[in-house]
């Protein structure tokens, strides 16, 4: 399972950085993306980073938000930077198992997600 951390309240225009921490597993196997789901709609993707280290993301982030891991720590980091009242989500990570890199539906190994919350 991947365990997402590090959300709170924040407010507009100010960074955050999650984490996503495994147990078990071999962590440096996998690509681990981001979804997030906003209050009373569904999830959506946020981003994507590979296991060479490349990295894809929704355009809704693009230029505010990275990615990053540490294989070493199993741990991937999702720094957010600009935030906006429309980033307040709850925000998961999991592992990609292939398929269209936007689609949740090729995630698997989900944990509790952590609650950002951007108030303007």
């Amino acid at each position: 399972q991947l365990q997402a951390s590090g959300g709170g309240l924040v407010q507009a225009g100010d960074s955050l950085r999650l984490s996503c921490t495994a147990s078990g597993g071999t962590f440096r196997s996998y690509s681990v993306g981001w979804i997030r789901q906003a209050p009373g709609k569904e999830r959506v993707f946020v981003g994507t980073i590979g296991r060479s280290g490349g990295i894809y993301f929704a355009d809704s982030v693009k230029g505010r938000f990275t990615i990053s891991r540490d294989n070493a720590r199993n741990t991937v980091y999702l720094q957010m930077n600009s935030l906006k009242p429309e980033d307040t989500a709850v925000y998961f990570c999991a592992a990609w198992l292939g398929g269209p890199l936007s689609d949740i539906r090729f995630y698997n190994y989900w944990g509790q997600g952590t609650l950002v919350t951007v108030s303007s």
